[in-house]
């Protein structure tokens, strides 16, 4: 089983963009120490508490901080850009860290509708064109004679390509394309089992996957004890609901008790979006994981869960790949 970490480059109350990267240049570094497979992070616009949204400069810098860890996107929102843009972007990156760069790809806009008049894009009509956008970025990497310009750097290129999603658009399409899928289970779970179905079910082979190769987000918060990890967990169960009420910000200090104060409405909200996690002790998060693999079936799990200390995310990452060792 491979375990890989997501990491959204949190800026905490108090903290600076600076900071932040410089927290997730060392979390990375420890992944890689620890033996974690991937290390991704991925594209948000207009949010205070998330500094990925460059996400090729962000794997750049990520990528001279460590030396065998494959790094990616988890993922590019590709209506927001133009396929040709992301393949000198991924080409680049490739020249720089051959063999360790992944392109997971979504049709989200990582924002709500401003995003469109920031970008001075169609994202309506870009989420229609996905999958044709997708079919000319594998063109570019290919060097495919028929496009009218070549991608340099980008042509020839080869990282690897992904398809996420949170419902069954995504599955559908990695099914056609032969491409693995990852799940965005960590915040939007209820789709989860139906997608993986629909994913296997149709799938066919390509030039790049012989068979479904499936990965599944999940918010882990290990501690040395249930408490510890409750706590570390409600700076992210804020960043939940403030987002859920339009009022996002910055990652906050935890709270004790965070979800006993929640009216029920929103906690019923939290629960529902938190429901793919595993929070408590090594022991508590191996069975937790143990039990979403025999769900799931899944061929790897990728890691969430941002803390305000970020000292606390990383002692919590050793303590998950420990008690997942052998899993």
């Amino acid at each position: 089983m491979k375990i890989s970490v997501l990491d959204f480059v949190s800026v905490v109350e108090g903290g600076t963009v600076a900071q932040a990267l410089e927290e997730t240049a060392k979390l990375a570094k420890l992944a890689e120490e620890l033996g974690c497979h991937r290390f991704w992070m991925a594209e948000h616009h207009g949010m205070p508490g998330i500094a990925s949204s460059a996400v090729a400069t962000c794997l750049a810098h990520v990528g001279q901080a460590t030396s065998t860890i494959r790094i990616g996107a988890g993922g590019i929102m590709l209506p927001n850009h133009s396929p040709m843009v992301i393949a000198e972007q991924f080409g680049t990156l490739d020249a720089l860290f051959p063999g360790r760069i992944d392109l997971g790809l979504g049709r989200a806009p990582g924002a709500d509708q401003r995003i469109a008049q920031m970008l001075r894009k169609d994202i309506h009509s870009g989420a229609e064109r996905f999958p044709k956008d997708v079919v000319e970025l594998q063109a570019l990497f290919a060097g495919d004679e028929r496009l009218p310009m070549q991608a340099i750097p980008g042509a020839g290129a080869s990282p690897q390509i992904w398809l996420l999603g949170s419902s069954l658009f995504g599955a559908q399409l990695a099914a056609l394309l032969g491409l693995p899928y990852a799940f965005a289970s960590h915040f939007a779970p209820a789709a989860l089992d139906e997608a993986l179905a629909t994913y296997r079910a149709n799938f066919r082979p390509s030039d790049a996957l012989d068979r479904p190769h499936v990965m599944v987000a999940a918010n882990c918060y290990p501690a040395e004890t249930r408490e510890e990890a409750e706590l570390s967990a409600s700076s992210m169960d804020q960043s939940f609901v403030a987002l859920r009420t339009g009022t996002p910000g910055r990652l906050p200090p935890p709270v004790p008790g965070y979800r006993e104060s929640l009216p029920p409405a929103q906690l019923a909200g939290l629960t529902a979006m938190r429901k793919v996690s595993a929070i408590g002790t090594g022991a508590d998060v191996r069975a937790s994981i143990e039990s979403l693999v025999e769900r799931t079936g899944a061929d790897e799990i990728i890691l969430a869960g941002s803390t305000f200390d970020p000292e606390v995310r990383r002692r919590g990452l050793a303590i998950a790949m420990d008690a997942l060792a052998g899993l």
